[in-house]
Formats: C-alpha cells, sequence, structure tokens
C-alpha cells in the first residue's frame, strides 16, 4: 500500500507537487452513511468502540480522496476523567451537569491517564495504523476552548460566566488552565505514541478575546502544551479559531509548525501576521458549499494562489463542515484542490 505523506511534507514547509488537503469535522453529517450509523449509536457510544470509530474515521479517506484522516472522537473526551461528567445533547453540544464556578471544583479535578481511562480512543488509533494510506491526525480542546464549555456548562456565544472568573479570580483561572494544558499534552502525547502521524489543538473559541486577554490569560497554557511535545518529531498544528485573525501576531513563540486560519483574514495576510515560520492551513468559509461549483470552484482557486505563494500550505476549511455540505461537492472540491494546484505548482517550477 503506497503512503501518501504530502500532508506531512506540507505540515513541515517541504516541496510538494501538490497541495494537499482535508476537512474539519470531514466525518460527519453531510454524509448518509453516516447519519445511518447515528440513528443507532450515539457520537459517545462511537467513540467508545474503536473498530466502528476508525471505520467512521476511513470513510471521508475513501470517498473523498483526502490527503489526511483526523480521529473520529471529541474534544470533550478526556474531560469525564478529569472528574467532570457531562453529556453531549442533540442540537445543543456538550452539556455539563455541574459546573467549575471556584476554587474548590478546580480542585476536586484529578489527572487522567489516557491508557486506563481512554483505552477505546488509543486502540482506535492502533488499528487505523494499519489500515491508513494517509497521515492520522491526533487532535485535543485547547484549555480555553474546554473552560468555557466546564464554566457555562454549555455552548455560550458570550463566555459570560467565562469572562468573569478569568477576570475576577487569575489565580483560580490559571490554576485551571495549567490542568487542561496538562491534561491535553498527555493526551496527545498517548495519541501520537499509539500511532497517530501528527496532532491538531482545537481552541474553536479563542476568537472570543482581545489579543491583550489571550496573551495574558490563555497563551501560556496554548505554549505549555507545545513545550511539553516539542520531543515528539510528528508536525502539530494549533487552530486558534473561528474570528482569530487578531491572535496571530501573538503566537510567535507557540512551538506547533503550522497554524491553522479562519476565513476571515487571507492566507496572504496571516502570512504576513505569523512571520515565515509556520506553515499556514485553511482556510474556505464552510458555507461557500452551499454555493454552485463554479463559485466554489473560484473561492478556492483564490485560497490556492495565495497559499502556494511560500512553501506549507494545506488547504481546509475555516470551521468545521456543517450537516447541510453536499458530498459530492466535498469530492469535487477536492480533486479540483489537487489539480489545480498541480498544475500551478508545475507552472511555477517552470518558471523557476
Amino acid at each position: 500500500m503506497t503512503y501518501n505523506d504530502v500532508f506531512l511534507r506540507a505540515c513541515r514547509r517541504e516541496p510538494v507537487d501538490r497541495v494537499p488537503v482535508w476537512y474539519m469535522r470531514q466525518a460527519g453529517r453531510y454524509d448518509p452513511e453516516y447519519r445511518k450509523i447515528k440513528e443507532k449509536y450515539t457520537l459517545l457510544e462511537i467513540c467508545s468502540q474503536p473498530e466502528l470509530a476508525a471505520e467512521v474515521t476511513m470513510m471521508p479517506v475513501r470517498k473523498l480522496g483526502v490527503d489526511a484522516a483526523i480521529l473520529y472522537s471529541d474534544i470533550m473526551n478526556p474531560v469525564a476523567p478529569l472528574g467532570v461528567p457531562f453529556d453531549i445533547v442533540k442540537d445543543v453540544g456538550p452539556v455539563i451537569e455541574k459546573p467549575i464556578r471556584s476554587a474548590q471544583d478546580v480542585d476536586r479535578l484529578t489527572p487522567i491517564d489516557a491508557e486506563r481511562h481512554l483505552p477505546h480512543v488509543l486502540e482506535t488509533i492502533r488499528l487505523l495504523k494499519g489500515e491508513l494510506n494517509v497521515p492520522l491526525i491526533a487532535f485535543a480542546g485547547a484549555p480555553f476552548t474546554l473552560a468555557s464549555y466546564l464554566i457555562e456548562g454549555r455552548p455560550s456565544k458570550t463566555y459570560s460566566r467565562t469572562k468573569a472568573l478569568m477576570y475576577g479570580d487569575p489565580a483560580v483561572w490559571h490554576r485551571l488552565m495549567d490542568i487542561l494544558a496538562d491534561m491535553a499534552s498527555h493526551y496527545l502525547r498517548a495519541q501520537l505514541n499509539a500511532g497517530a502521524a501528527a496532532l491538531q489543538l482545537f481552541d474553536s473559541w479563542a476568537g472570543a478575546l482581545s489579543p491583550g486577554d489571550y496573551a495574558r490569560y490563555v497563551l501560556p497554557a496554548v505554549k505549555r502544551i507545545f513545550d511539553d511535545l516539542a520531543d515528539m518529531p510528528q508536525p502539530k498544528i494549533y487552530f486558534p479559531g473561528v474570528a482569530s485573525g487578531e491572535l496571530l501576531p501573538t503566537l510567535g513563540t507557540v512551538r506547533a509548525d503550522v497554524i491553522g486560519v479562519d476565513w476571515r483574514v487571507t492566507i496572504g495576510e496571516a502570512r504576513r501576521r505569523l512571520g515565515s515560520r509556520f506553515a499556514v492551513q485553511g482556510n474556505l468559509d464552510p458555507y461557500v458549499l452551499t454555493a454552485p461549483m463554479d463559485v466554489i470552484r473560484e473561492q478556492a482557486a483564490r485560497i490556492l494562489d495565495e497559499g502556494i505563494r511560500e512553501p506549507g500550505f494545506v488547504f481546509n476549511l475555516g470551521h468545521g463542515l456543517f450537516p447541510e455540505a453536499s458530498l459530492d461537492k466535498l469530492k469535487a472540491l477536492t480533486d479540483f484542490v489537487h489539480d489545480y494546484s498541480r498544475e500551478a505548482l508545475a507552472m511555477m517550477k517552470s518558471k523557476g
């Protein structure tokens, strides 16, 4: 079986003959086959069955032809072993029965042991390592994003309780950030040791913060995770989430290899704000997928033209796929990214 490593080479800013592509939430409800599975099992039930979770992980690789698989899991999976029971409620998201609101709540949190508490996740990775011909991406939730669920008790648009703790009791806040950072780095290391070829740290909601507040209250924990994992050779991606363009200039000391970008900032501008050290991943607005194919191709070509100007570009969305996305359009987009970028890179090479 030929192994497709173009994604890994792009993450390392090495030469490629075409731009690699994968999609956040690429194993999901846009796929009729996946929807049938979800009629029988909840997300957490799928995660608890390694063979089923592995099958769902592989679906978009087979159907779309993407250059990387991302583990079918959820950022909340390691939260229960911390001592915070939760449920994922349909049309709501993670719901915490007893949210964290005080120093005493933080003190009750316990360290996780991935091999003991999450063996099904690691077994899924081991199964996939023998089946995939593309790299497998492990992932974890970043401290701010996880904290927003743990403190609010459910998804929020204002993060009012989260910010109240952050501003009102910074000592407790930083203790919580450190606990969540240690959990993430331990969990990611276990996934890499099990066979994952890369990782992504999801900080979906960090864009709710100003650059100053992010640098003061969140960045130290993010740096802690990547510092802890610096000895691991696999490429490391940090996605600072939606509306995070203003945070990009603060990330220069983060020991990641790739920074994910949402659609509110261009690839060229993202590179300017980040400097030359990182590869960049992104950044099609997911809802462009509701447009006719000629519009999708036009938007993708614009992103690719910017992306290939420098080494180190991975095509992706600026956030996750949504249920109404079309499987056929995604397949056509994947093919277009491959074909268009191959021709464009060949032309650049011929011109020196």
